[in-house]
């Protein structure tokens, strides 16, 4: 049960739906530095409201509202009521998301995605409050893998924004380049003027195209692709400071901190979460 004036948080992963993970959480003081997930962020505000910035605005979410982030989009996240903001979080993998999205035929023409940042719509708050519930309750997989059904089907038709198709050269070549540049040297990364040479473009130049095509600067994709590789390694069962080690933080508190900035636990918490579900399963 919630106590009142006090930070309390749940995080699990759902075996059920092979892995989809969870967040029950009462925050006052915590505030969400800019991050991104690879998957879609669907929470639902259950009592106080939450800030956050997403695509360059400010939003408010409301009791009863639902906050819609698509999958690489920066945002962050903070009280906007005294008492702090209390929700309930589904962090869906894409490959948790298509297989449905295909069976509806939602998603022929590349990944829907959210157009409003946050949603006011009584009846799909409702259905995903439930759902968090009974994932969270000894109801039978199959069960709870129809109400997720049952619940993706009626958000994606009711509020997605379904794509025409991915115009080829979307993203500009030099871009990819760095990025494949930065995710090869993630420990020891190059210089701005080293990726800049390696793409061929000045190092002020480079700069505006990569935050142009990513809405962030390369350091803090950077930062965004050492915290995924945190968690695919905290899930691994690799200790934290092993993965503080490896992933080239400063220390092992360093990454501690930036991981609860981005995701609400801790590494060791979300270690242990993830190793509940592996050894049951």
């Amino acid at each position: 049960m919630q106590q009142e004036g006090v930070e309390q948080t749940r995080f699990w992963q759902s075996r059920e739906l092979a892995g989809v993970e969870l967040l029950h959480a009462h925050y006052i003081e915590q505030r969400f530095a800019p991050h991104v997930h690879e998957g879609y962020v669907f929470t639902v505000i259950e009592r106080g409201a939450q800030r956050f910035r997403h695509r360059g605005s400010d939003h408010l979410a409301p009791v009863g509202s639902m906050v819609m982030i698509n999958p690489d989009e920066l945002h962050t996240g903070s009280k906007a009521h005294e008492q702090g903001w209390r929700y309930r979080a589904f962090y869906p993998p894409i490959e948790q998301i298509v297989p449905v999205l295909d069976e509806l035929q939602l998603g022929r023409g590349g990944l829907p995605s959210f157009e409003d940042s946050v949603l006011h719509d009584p009846l799909v708050s409702r259905v995903f409050s439930e759902l968090h519930r009974l994932l969270d309750s000894p109801a039978s997989a199959l069960h709870q893998q129809l109400a997720w059904r049952e619940a993706i089907e009626l958000l994606f038709r009711r509020h997605a924004r379904l794509p025409a198709g991915i115009a080829p050269g979307h993203e500009p070549l030099a871009v990819k380049r760095a990025k494949e540049l930065l995710a090869s040297r993630i420990a020891n990364p190059p210089s701005l003027e080293e990726l800049a040479a390696a793409v061929a473009l000045s190092p002020f130049h480079f700069a505006r195209v990569f935050r142009r095509a990513t809405g962030m600067p390369p350091h803090t994709w950077l930062l965004q692709r050492r915290l995924e590789q945190a968690r695919s390694l905290l899930k691994q069962g690799c200790l934290p400071v092993a993965v503080a080690m490896q992933l080239g933080f400063a220390d092992q508190s360093h990454l501690s901190r930036q991981f609860k900035q981005a995701y609400g636990v801790g590494p060791a918490t979300y270690r242990k979460a993830c190793s509940v579900v592996s050894s049951s399963a």
